[in-house]
């Protein structure tokens, strides 16, 4: 009997790459709210909305610039709408065009902006929650303050955080796991 056997006939392994030839990574499918997906637009589109409406609501009252953490949360919503806006637009036009925005740069740039506007936002967020319990509650002076307002705009400023983390941990670990 001839039969043939795996082990009689092995099968070669494909010869050595070298340095200069490019080999064609297999990547994963795009994951909803990365940049340049509509998951990422919406995203960037509630950052955008919850900043604006913290930095307008915070910016309304005025008595907010006697307190260093309001014009802090003032700062940092400003910063985050603008950033977010930027965002935006960058993301609906690479769903426009059809154009990938998943290389090393553009990944890196996103991931330092999320990561520094998002911790920007937390920190506003809780010293200003901070200060308007301490007006709220402990102080019990809310009828001579705009207590509602700077509540208003605190919670908002958290929202904003709560959707800017996303966008930045999923940044992240596109960036992390190249």
């Amino acid at each position: 009997m001839n039969v043939s056997h795996p082990s009689v006939h092995p099968v070669e392994a494909p010869p050595p790459l070298t340095d200069g030839e490019n080999v064609p990574r297999v990547r994963m499918k795009d994951i909803q709210g990365m940049p340049g997906t509509i998951g990422g637009l919406v995203l960037r589109f509630c950052q955008f909305v919850f900043a604006a409406v913290a930095l307008c609501v915070m910016a309304t009252t005025t008595d907010f610039p006697s307190v260093t953490a309001f014009c802090y949360l003032v700062a940092a919503a400003g910063l985050q709408s603008l950033w977010s806006l930027s965002l935006a637009i960058v993301d609906m036009y690479a769903i426009l065009v059809g154009r990938c925005l998943q290389n090393y740069r553009a990944v890196s740039f996103f991931a330092v902006g999320d990561g520094i506007t998002s911790t920007l936002t937390f920190a506003a967020a809780c010293a200003s929650a901070g200060i308007t319990v301490l007006i709220g509650n402990d102080l019990g002076i809310c009828s001579q303050n705009h207590c509602t307002e700077f509540e208003t705009a605190t919670a908002m400023a958290f929202l904003s955080w709560s959707t800017a983390l996303p966008s930045f941990l999923l940044n992240f670990w596109s960036l992390a796991s190249r």
